[in-house]
């Protein structure tokens, strides 16, 4: 369980003009945050930062799953579909030992289209995966290259290549047994970064550069106070910054922090407070509308 006085506004490290400034810049940041609740449902709530943050729940979109099932997702994209009307969500989720490709349409009423939706699965052996991401170019080819990541229990960390849904050529590092949970915070054209918390405490950036064989940067950010959090959700603020969404489920609390371009322990971090919603769903994931269009992610 996070101790709140660990992560109440209070304990932000920004101070004097960095401060002022982070809090100037996080004004108009926002994040849809979504879950998998414990019924099968999708959930989005959108999530602006300011003084204090406000949240407004978006539609439900019921049954996605059966009950349970789910204990990780990827994020979940959504696009327009031609020349069906409506939208396609579309994502990745572990559901026991398997991965599965998910897909439902919603049409213009907000229905979803129970003959547009699968779960479809790709393939076992994730019965130990403890966190799943996409990661998108920015780039409308629909046979751009696309990189999957999977971190296993015992600290294996690997990527995927993709194109055209099929997964290939896995490239895999160790040594990250000691990671909770982890946040994508940037993509370029030439790594990925993610923020991750190490079930001590610590907060580190592990920068993936996309190139064989797999060889992870991996920088201290912060030494301690992040046990706390079973899942974190990241959003692009500013130009070079990070809307960061901690998510403690033993108190069913999710807290806000400005994350300034990620440079190590120099990284400027502004707590934002708690986010007055409840997070009881038992798994999280990112919204991203047009992946391929929309800006990526900096943040390191």
């Amino acid at each position: 369980m996070l101790l709140v006085s660990t992560i109440a506004p209070g304990a932000a490290d920004a101070s004097g003009a960095d401060a002022s400034a982070q809090t100037s810049a996080t004004a108009a940041c926002v994040m849809v945050a979504g879950s998998v609740t414990a019924g099968g449902d999708h959930t989005a709530r959108v999530i602006t930062a300011g003084s204090p943050s406000t949240v407004l729940e978006k539609s439900r979109y019921p049954n996605i799953y059966l009950d349970g099932q789910p204990r990780l997702s990827s994020l979940i994209a959504n696009e327009p579909v031609t020349p069906s009307p409506g939208r396609g969500y579309y994502g990745h989720a572990v559901i026991g030992s398997g991965l599965y490709s998910s897909f439902y349409i919603v049409k213009d009423d907000g229905e979803v289209d129970p003959s547009q939706h699968h779960n479809l699965r790709i393939g076992g052996g994730w019965s130990d995966i403890t966190f799943l991401e996409t990661s998108y170019p920015k780039d409308p080819d629909p046979w751009a290259l696309i990189n999957h990541y999977s971190l296993r229990g015992d600290g294996t960390l690997t990527r995927w290549d993709a194109k055209g849904g099929f997964w290939t050529n896995p490239r895999s590092a160790g040594g990250f047994a000691a990671v909770k949970t982890m946040a994508l915070i940037s993509q370029t054209a030439t790594y990925d970064t993610f923020l991750a918390t190490t079930r001590g405490g610590a907060l580190y950036t592990i920068r993936l550069p996309l190139t064989s064989p797999l060889k992870p940067i991996v920088k201290k950010v912060r030494t301690s106070t992040w046990q706390g959090f079973e899942a974190l959700i990241a959003e692009k603020c500013g130009q070079y910054g990070t809307l960061l969404l901690g998510i403690d489920k033993d108190t069913k609390s999710g807290y806000l922090y400005a994350v300034g371009h990620a440079n190590g322990t120099a990284t400027v971090i502004q707590g934002l407070g708690k986010v007055p919603a409840s997070f009881a769903d038992p798994v999280y994931f990112r919204h991203v509308t047009e992946p391929r269009t929309a800006p990526l992610l900096f943040g390191e």
